[in-house]
């Protein structure tokens, strides 16, 4: 199954629900102020946020009275491309250094599916024959390096550990450094999720940065945020501040198929101007996808073309 059929099966819930609003909305060919203020009611309804809905609706009008638009179908074109012009129109890849292992550091807060991911990552690094190497730099979570462990066990990949409670910068030094003097291509570096308060955390993530930065010169290569998308704007407000401990690459969000609110994508985008890179439609091995702005678009409003 392709990303675009299952984008459509992940984003049902949200399509079901207000998306599938807009149907009765766009079936007219006069515009008023009943419709803008009803768009506007069904965006902020499906997460878009109240800042990102705002902008959206304001350059629709425009486009509306510029062109003189009077067709519902051509409005809602309208809409996709203004919603595209946010996201941006291409798969974002991951930037990964060709000449030695590119070491990418994976944040979010505990249970957003962080570990899960990196496994996915893990396995899809594997499918193309990378040597990968998986670091359990969440030490302060019991169950974190074991869960680290059945990941590496599955993709085919290793695994450096330390004792719970280690330090976690200590862990992935030792992982990076393993994985240049052996020949790895990839490092995944899990992160703790929570410490006893938020200050910590961050000053935590801060200090992993640095030591990866001493540990290879021009890593971290990618720093990604994984967010759980049932969470919706509470998603915007974390990555807003883990951007601040350590500047974010790309984002993942997870569980997108568990959520009425698939439109926390496009607030997350226009306000952190961060690309979405993988996004997560199910609880399988192989449901963390690239993320296509354009299928994800068209799966979006796919009950309306």
């Amino acid at each position: 199954m392709g990303f675009l059929s299952k984008i459509k099966a992940g984003l049902q819930k949200t399509r079901s629900s207000l998306m599938a609003r807009l149907e009765g909305l766009f079936v007219r060919n006069t515009f008023d102020e009943a419709f803008y203020e009803e768009l506007e009611e069904i965006l902020i309804g499906a997460d878009v946020g109240v800042e990102t809905t705002l902008l959206l609706v304001e350059k629709l009008r425009a486009k509306i009275q510029e062109e003189k638009i009077r067709d519902g179908d051509r409005v809602i074109e309208v809409l996709k491309e203004l919603i595209l012009d946010i996201l941006g129109r291409e798969t974002t890849p991951l930037q990964l250094d060709g000449t030695g292992p590119a070491v990418i550091l994976v944040l979010g807060v505990n249970g957003v599916g962080k570990t899960t991911t990196i496994g996915k990552l893990a396995k899809l690094f594997r499918a193309e024959n990378k040597k990968v190497l998986l670091a359990a730099g969440d030490t302060f979570r019991a169950a974190a390096g074991e869960q680290l462990q059945i990941w590496a066990e599955r993709s085919g990949s290793e695994l450096v550990k330390h004792q719970q409670g280690a330090d976690p910068a200590a862990v992935i030094f030792d992982a990076i450094t393993a994985a240049v003097s052996r020949g790895y291509n990839v490092v995944l570096c899990d992160t703790a999720g929570r410490l006893h308060n938020k200050a910590n955390l961050m000053a935590e993530l801060k200090k992993v940065h640095k030591v990866v930065e001493k540990a290879l010169p021009g890593a971290p290569h990618e720093v990604l945020l994984v967010l759980d998308a049932t969470t919706g704007q509470n998603a915007l407000a974390q990555a807003q501040v883990f951007h601040e401990a350590a500047p974010l690459t790309g984002l993942v969000l997870t569980k997108l198929d568990g959520t009425a609110k698939g439109g926390i994508v496009i607030a997350i985008a226009q306000k952190l101007q961060i690309p979405v890179k993988y996004v997560g439609v199910g609880e399988g091995i192989d449901d963390l996808l690239p993320f296509n702005p354009a299928e994800y678009v068209e799966g979006l409003f796919a009950a309306h073309t």
